[in-house]
């Protein structure tokens, strides 16, 4: 018999079967019951996902607390003078774990219950095209969410195994902090953990097999974060990978070897989709465990939706939530909604922030798209913080669209919401410039960008014309 927490109202079967309890889970079975449909949500472990409880909320936490030590330790340049910074790392872990307390409620069981989901713990597995097991008990959906999430991916090298070995999931039960840190991975999670421990007092060596960190980012950004890492301390080292650990002892491919006591692995992350029963139920994946979704965020079986890191899409809170609930809509309603992949903004949270949306230069580059840029040496709040290092870069199309945009600096990830909606909206440079903005603030960058590329519109041929007829036309007029 099912029990009656496993029993939709109609006793048939669920409107929307979510498995998965992560951000994507959530805002997706939160979606869905706010249009009036019956949801069931299982979650196996805890809900609020890797965001909350290893993911964004920590490491953003962490790293508040490294950048105010760096802040004192630079504070001289303001010409304050603080004679010591010691940094207390139980305390900081306590602040973590604060913000964590904080922001749980938010999305708990409890919350969740509230919004009309039906909840329980448990393991989920497809057994069919519309139907399921629960912990071996039998469900029937008309709809269902993927929403398993990812897990850190630990790469198969010789020895890397044991108590000194942390993924960005484990990092957090840390007994102290670090005297030689070990970072594997020069993506976003290497970069803010690697500077967040380093700031903290780590002896820190980034180890990234490609050519340069951030691969996926503008390379001018990437080499300006390189240039902070190593003035923060990090011994950063790019194009050589690790062949294998001898204790507490990284061999790598050019034959170095580095000594530490603490070693992070942050090579990426895995869908969790092994173990759902996905070839049952008709649900195609690639090649890395992804489940193959259209934009529409449906998958090769009708009735079976994903969104969040089990799908090929960007592995971000916000692009998660918002698939989540594009696929919810579409599935209880019918609709046909989509989201677009190549618009979904990103932030890495060190110092300099850098973010970015759509169109990156070195894709520009190779379209010929125009480029314009303000170097923040021009933008007036960097040179009164003496910030003056980044950059705001647009993209534009043929049409004069922006189509990207990268930001590095102080407060890049707010400064890039105006961008955002820009490409989203297919807004050009005029729209931005025309808008005025509040002096002095680091968006002045997107928007002296915008300013600049107008300015350079005025001067072509075609529009010196127009504006010398139309103030010919002006002044016989004044002159009558």
């Amino acid at each position: 018999m099912i029990p009656e927490n496993l029993s939709p109202p109609d006793g048939r079967a669920w409107d929307l079967l979510v498995i998965g309890g992560g951000t994507a889970g959530i805002v997706g079975a939160k979606t869905a019951a706010s249009l009036g449909a019956s949801v069931l949500l299982v979650e196996r472990e805890r809900t609020g996902g890797d965001c909350l409880w290893t993911g964004c909320v920590p490491s953003k936490a962490l790293l508040a607390a490294a950048h105010a030590a760096a802040d004192a330790r630079g504070a001289a340049r303001y010409g304050i003078h603080v004679q010591r910074v010691e940094v207390d790392f139980t305390a900081v872990l306590a602040g973590v774990h604060a913000a964590i307390a904080a922001i749980a409620p938010v999305d708990s069981e409890e919350a969740l219950r509230a919004a009309g989901v039906h909840v329980v713990r448990g393991s989920a597995r497809l057994t069919g095209p519309d139907t399921a097991e629960v912990d071996h008990l039998a469900v029937r959906f008309r709809q269902l969410l993927l929403a398993a999430g990812a897990a850190p991916s630990v790469p198969p090298i010789p020895g890397s195994t044991g108590p000194a070995f942390y993924t960005s999931d484990t990092i957090w039960g840390l007994p102290s902090l670090p005297g030689r840190l070990l970072v594997l991975g020069g993506g976003t999670i290497g970069c803010e953990l690697g500077q967040a421990f380093a700031r903290l007092g780590s002896a820190v060596t980034l180890v990234e097999a490609g050519p340069r960190l951030l691969p996926r980012e503008d390379p001018d950004a990437a080499a300006l974060l390189a240039g902070t890492l190593r003035a923060d301390g990090i011994d950063v080292r790019t194009g050589i990978g690790v062949t294998g650990f001898a204790g507490s002892i990284a061999d790598l491919a050019d034959g170095s070897r580095v000594e530490f006591d603490v070693a992070l692995l942050a090579a990426g992350r895995m869908p969790r989709t092994a173990g759902l029963g996905l070839t049952e139920a008709g649900v195609e994946v690639d090649a890395g465990g992804h489940v193959i979704v259209n934009h529409q965020l449906r998958t090769s079986n009708p009735r079976v939706w994903a969104a969040g890191d089990v799908t090929t899409y960007p592995q971000f809170t916000h692009s998660a939530g918002v698939a989540a609930s594009t696929a919810a809509s579409n599935a209880v309603l019918g609709l046909r909604r989509s989201v677009d992949p190549d618009r979904i903004p990103r932030v890495t949270f060190t110092q300099p922030e850098i973010g970015a949306v759509g169109i990156g230069v070195d894709q520009a580059r190779q379209g010929r798209l125009a480029i314009r840029q303000v170097e923040h040496r021009h933008v007036d709040r960097a040179v009164a913080e003496q910030q003056t290092g980044g950059f705001s870069r647009l993209v534009l199309d043929h049409r004069g669209r922006i189509v990207g945009a990268t930001l590095v600096g102080p407060r890049a990830g707010e400064a890039l919401a105006e961008v955002a909606l820009a490409v989203a909206k297919g807004l050009r440079p005029r729209d931005l410039a025309g808008s005025m903005h509040a002096y002095p603030t680091y968006a002045d960058g997107v928007w002296n960008a915008a300013i600049g590329e107008v300015q350079a519109g005025l001067r072509r041929p075609a529009a010196r014309r127009v504006t010398r007829l139309l103030g010919r036309l002006r002044r016989r007029r004044v002159s009558r």
